[in-house]
């Protein structure tokens, strides 16, 4: 299973939220980048986050200004929020979301944490590590070991990502290690490019924004934000 571009997300937002990303969605798709999860909160007045990254999961400094600078004039046209408001754009992180299939093939063999909609087997909490994905072509199912099992509980489970509320990366030291591997190696392959000429290079993306791969953060954040204010009339 390939990550892409159009790779639908199985988790998604309500109410306002829901209006941002729709509004949000395209136009990132429109840039190269994918939409992980938008969060409004009430904190310093009205908050819009926006959560984004390239299908390789990768997502850098520039890469949010890239993407504040496009959607701050489409949602000031199409207007989805009420008043005035911050807009925030950022990476997942490390301890990231994982809202499509492609993300838990990436995380194969790391610890999650899982909040399903409904319970299953009496319970809609999980905490595991992900040993695999099957798509059947009808539904697509995570195979989870459970490390918050009971010694009398049936550590294996297998739940279906259209029945998932929530899930995301516990931050573990085998995390931060394979996170370190992939920050070398990515530097490795920027200076391989060195000296490379411009149109021999690899391109990710939108060819004017091409560039070596973002080193991962410890966290969702935010690298590039905006304030909006919106005038009212008499």
């Amino acid at each position: 299973m390939q990550a892409t571009l159009d790779e639908k997300r199985f988790i998604s937002e309500t109410g306002l939220a829901a209006r941002i990303a729709g509004v949000s969605a395209p136009v990132l798709a429109d840039f190269g980048f994918r939409l992980v999860r938008v969060k409004v909160s009430a904190r310093d007045g009205a908050t819009v986050q926006i959560m984004a990254e390239r299908p390789d999961g990768s997502m850098s400094v520039e890469d949010c200004e890239i993407v504040s600078q496009a959607l701050s004039p489409v949602l000031d046209v199409e207007d989805p929020i009420p008043g005035g408001y911050r807009l925030e754009i950022s990476s997942p992180g490390i301890d990231r979301l994982l809202v499509r299939a492609s993300d838990f093939l990436r995380a194969l063999g790391h610890e999650a944490k899982i909040e399903t909609v409904a319970p299953v087997g009496g319970r809609k909490r999980f905490r595991g590590l992900i040993e695999g994905l099957h798509d059947d072509g009808a539904q697509t199912q995570v195979k989870l070991r459970r490390t918050d099992a009971k010694p009398d509980e049936d550590p294996e489970v297998t739940l279906r990502l259209a029945d998932l509320a929530e899930a995301k990366l516990m931050l573990t030291e085998d995390l931060i290690r394979a996170a370190l591997r992939a920050a070398k190696q990515a530097e490795a392959e920027g200076a391989e490019t060195e000296g490379v000429k411009t149109d021999e290079a690899p391109r990710r993306g939108p060819g004017r924004f091409a560039g070596p791969k973002a080193k991962p953060q410890a966290g969702p954040k935010p690298a590039a934000s905006k304030s909006k204010s919106k005038k009212t009339q008499s």
